[in-house]
């Protein structure tokens, strides 16, 4: 089993910029699909970005397209998503989930371990 740690969440005004760090321990993830999952309060967890543990390609999400990033340190065992030009409909509890799999895909229930969530607030 995976244990992740998100950071890195905040308060920001609308058009800033906050960069969100996820750790893992417990085994080496470098070959894993790792992924960005978000929920506001009274909606379903969706998918925002994500990496393919094999080659380092990336996906996101069409809301988040040319204003997120995500990236991965394996020698760190960590992920990163840059949030650039947030919005206050941004604004949600951020999660960091990986796969034992190299395929990213967007469902939640391809994911086997799950941080706790790093609270992102996005104010007008």
């Amino acid at each position: 089993q995976v244990q992740l740690v998100e950071s890195g969440g905040g308060l920001v005004q609308a058009g800033g910029s906050l960069r969100l760090s996820c750790v893992a321990s417990g085994r080496t993830i470098s070959r894993d699909a790792m992924a960005w999952f978000r929920q506001a309060p009274g909606k379903e967890r969706e998918f925002v970005a994500g990496i393919h543990g094999s080659g380092g390609m990336t996906s996101y999400a069409d809301f988040v397209k040319g204003r997120f990033a995500a990236s991965r340190d394996n020698a760190k065992n960590a992920m990163y998503l840059e949030m650039n030009s947030l919005k206050p409909e941004d604004t949600a509890v951020y999660y960091c989930a990986v796969r034992s799999g190299t395929i990213l895909v967007t469902f939640t229930q391809a994911y086997e371990d799950w941080g706790q969530g790093t609270q992102v607030t996005v104010s007008s």
